[in-house]
């Protein structure tokens, strides 16, 4: 019968092979066996003790369970796995010293019918029924169980032999590689990407220093990661730090991404002839894989600062990452040149430069909505009238397409060409109502859906005349002299959407020194499940807590004033009607090691001659010194630097035309490993933004003057 125990007399001993008595192993040698089942060690049968040394000798988690009983005997690792259990769990029965959890599916049932059925068990993924402790937010570990039948001399099953497997690394890197797969989705651009992968390489493999690199006009551009560095690549907001390689390099990245070939170096100097600095002077590991992709070529590094030998299992994972950087790397290219084309596009039929006016100061933004593949239908425009006014403007044409910005670039064009001709808000929008039913019928449909407002500032800048076509009224950030500043929407009416025969009026309301109009599309208060005067009511709380009414901070501040994202463009056009004239000057900067320099001395001596507070001045220089520093370097082109003085604060903007990807505010904490970097500009500043342009991208900051 099953669990019937042959006995064979051996000499009596310690059990052969076992490991000198100390931990577990003194225990199970010191244990009264001669109570239980198994009875006195020197009567063991000679399978029995086989299997006995093969647990006490194992480092892996082994136990036996023996006899109708299961009366239990383990090694250490098993002891580690039960916890508190041991060592109280030696010599009893495992439905006892499991009696919380024997009943469950896969404890009891499982050896139950190993011991029963002579036929071995495989669970490839558990989580061991046992009450260890594990910090918060530290999964319990995933073990592989095999469960075999132990036989005794004469074949018949005696007891139920447990092997136990940790595969959390497994595990985890399976799921690591979900993450990274989930989170590599959600990439637009190569430097996401590159952010991406940088990121999970490091982590999940526990590098030393990883790198990836991409084909670009025939050569290669590549980025790294160093642990224990702080970099630039490693600052979310900035792009990352890409380096350019020669086509020929026989660098290992740059060979693997070239061949297709990987290159696995478990020790040695992979890096010693292509060096960039101490960091890669010390990897003596090296693995490179090819990314893959039938449209990028591009290959991702892993090294060491030790020896390491590449297993398998790292081989295919390595592998296995590379292919979806790859494909990644192929919709980020594909989107990047659909995106370039269609923002172009977009940007191109936009002003791309704002009237500059003695007491009228004017800004705009301009942000893609969720989709920033398509073109969209929103614009601006600011012109100066043949009577000195200015004419503002800000409409909607609804759609995000190639079509929606073709009939954008119509409605501005015409809205400008009638405003020259005859200013008056409501005659011009009487005329646009025409030209855009007159485009409907020409499509063949009703569904041409456009909003405008247009307003005029009179010639000497005391009051506007707005008119609206379908489109929100425009906000007014005002001053009083010596009290708070207050925002304010202006009673204005509103008309039908242009091109159903609407009969627009105009309503002039007053524009003192130190107030500011701001104009702006539905994207920046409307929000999904929100309520229209939520996001009115957010807005008009923000601009009225700026810091001060500039036109460049206040767009800023609007763009970013309702909380949530927005899947529509984003436009806001401002002017200020500034309590003094501001001065202004500007500088070329050339992509040149010398530069920044340049811009500290060319800066400090233009605010010295403005008699600016040196306090002022010193913060100004050192920011500006930065903004400079990052453009040349992530841009790769000249930059201009503008400086905007006015009575109340400094305006200082420094413009690239070549920066990849946008400049956002998140984790200002984070600082630049070329200098104190954003964090710095945070620190030091008022106010700063970011505002994308037609070939590049702007940086500015805003320091308040001493009263």
């Amino acid at each position: 019968m099953p669990g019937t125990v042959g006995r064979v007399p051996t000499p009596a001993g310690p059990v052969p092979g076992a490991r000198s008595a100390h931990g577990t192993v003194s225990a199970i040698l010191g244990h009264p066996w001669a109570g239980t089942a198994l009875g006195p060690p020197e009567t063991w049968d000679p399978a029995v003790r086989a299997v006995v040394d093969l647990v006490l000798s194992s480092p892996v988690p082994m136990a036996l369970a023996y006899g109708e009983e299961f009366v239990l005997l383990y090694n250490d690792g098993y002891a580690e796995l039960i916890g508190n259990r041991h060592p109280a769990a030696i010599g009893r029965p495992a439905a006892e010293v499991f009696a919380d959890v024997w009943r469950l599916p896969g404890v009891g049932d499982v050896m139950e019918r190993t011991y029963r059925r002579g036929e071995s068990f495989l669970e490839k993924e558990a989580l061991l029924p046992i009450d260890r402790r594990y910090a918060r937010g530290v999964e319990q570990p995933v073990f592989t169980r095999g469960y075999s039948p132990v036989r005794d001399s004469r074949g018949r099953v005696v007891g139920v032999l447990t092997v136990a497997a940790q595969t959390t690394q497994v595990t985890n890197h399976l799921q690591s590689l979900s993450d990274f797969a989930a989170a590599l989705a959600g990439t637009l651009t190569l430097d996401d990407v590159a952010r991406v992968t940088l990121r999970y390489a490091l982590d999940s493999f526990d590098a030393d220093r990883v790198s990836f690199a991409v084909d670009e006009g025939g050569g290669w551009r590549a980025v790294r990661r160093v642990r224990g560095e702080l970099l630039d690549e490693a600052d979310e907001r900035l792009p990352p730090l890409w380096r350019r390689v020669a086509p020929d390099s026989t660098a290992p990245l740059v060979v693997t991404a070239r061949s297709g070939v990987p290159i696995f170096t478990p020790d040695g100097q992979p890096m010693r002839d292509h060096a960039v600095d101490r960091h890669d002077q010390k990897v003596r590991a090296l693995a490179t894989v090819p990314l893959r992709s039938a449209v990028v070529r591009g290959a991702l590094a892993v090294g060491y600062h030790v020896a390491h030998p590449w297993s398998a299992a790292e081989r295919a994972l390595l592998a296995a990452s590379a292919e979806l950087v790859g494909q990644a790397a192929e919709r980020a290219r594909r989107f990047e040149t659909q995106h370039g084309t269609a923002q172009l596009l977009q940007r191109s039929m936009l002003p791309e430069h704002l009237p500059d006016l003695p007491r009228l100061r004017i800004a705009a933004r301009y942000d893609p909505g969720v989709d920033g593949n398509a073109a969209g239908g929103d614009f601006y425009d600011a012109f100066v009238l043949p009577d000195g006014g200015l004419g503002i403007v800000l409409g909607d044409v609804a759609g995000h397409d190639v079509q929606a910005a073709a009939r954008m670039g119509q409605v501005r064009a015409a809205l400008r060409a009638l405003a020259l001709a005859d200013p008056r808000p409501d005659a011009v929008l009487t005329g646009l109502d025409r030209l855009v039913a007159s485009l409907g019928a020409e499509a063949g449909t009703h569904e041409l859906f456009v909003t405008v407002v247009f307003g005029v500032v009179d010639p000497d800048g005391r009051s506007i005349t707005l008119a609206s076509a379908g489109h929100p009224g425009p906000l007014i950030r005002r001053c009083p002299l010596g009290g708070e500043p207050v925002a304010e929407y202006p009673a204005l009416p509103t008309g039908p959407p242009l091109g159903l025969g609407g009969r627009p009026r105009t309503s002039t309301v007053r524009f003192a020194p130190g107030d500011t109009l701001l104009l702006f599309s539905d994207g920046v208060v409307e929000r999904r499940r929100q309520s229209l005067s939520v996001g009115l009511a957010r807005l008009a709380e923000a601009v009225a807590e700026a810091d001060s009414g500039d036109p460049r901070a206040l767009c800023a501040v609007a763009s970013a004033a309702v909380e949530g994202v927005t899947e529509d463009d984003v436009a806001v056009l401002a002017v200020e009607h500034a309590l003094r004239p501001s001065r202004s000057v500007s500088m070329e900067v050339p992509a040149e090691p010398t530069a920044p320099s340049r811009v500290r001395h060319w800066m400090t001596g233009q605010l010295t001659e403005w008699q600016v507070p040196e306090g002022v001045i010193g913060a100004a220089v050192l920011c500006t010194s930065e903004l400079t520093t990052n453009a040349l370097l992530h841009a790769g082109t000249a930059a201009r630097v503008e400086i905007d003085l006015s009575t109340e604060r400094l305006l200082v903007s420094v413009s690239d035309s070549g920066t990849r990807g946008t400049v956002t505010r998140a984790q200002t904490d984070t600082l630049s490993s070329r200098g104190r970097g954003l964090g710095l500009i945070e620190q030091l500043s008022d106010a700063w933004g970011t505002d994308p342009t037609v070939r590049g991208s702007t940086v500015w900051f805003e320091i308040l003057l001493p009263t």
